[in-house]
């Protein structure tokens, strides 16, 4: 996976970092500042986050008690917005045996 690869890894931690800082700023964790940013966006969406333990089922739960602003909503899009990622999403020859 070329975006968990060498220099490419490095920038995009600094992404992930991004979103735990706003995280850390709405007292949730980033799971939850996602799950509530999906939420917000319409009524009409409901995530359906995987887990094999309790603990992150009732993590997701709380989610639902996150309070996001206009502002916090466009936040994450001004942090990471799309297409910043470094490195392809798959490596070369998954893309092409996808892309026939």
């Amino acid at each position: 996976m070329p975006r968990f690869q060498g220099e490419n890894f490095a920038r995009n931690l600094e992404l992930v970092r991004r979103v735990e800082a706003l995280a850390k700023e709405k007292r949730c964790t980033p799971a939850q500042l996602a799950l509530a940013w999906v939420l917000a966006q319409s009524d009409d969406i409901v995530p359906i986050p995987g887990t094999k333990r309790r603990k992150y089922l009732e993590e997701n739960a709380a989610a639902l008690d996150v309070t996001l602003t206009p502002k916090d909503l466009a936040r994450p899009d001004e942090l990471t917005p799309q297409g910043v990622a470094a490195g392809a999403r798959y490596p070369e020859e998954m893309m092409r045996a996808v892309n026939r």
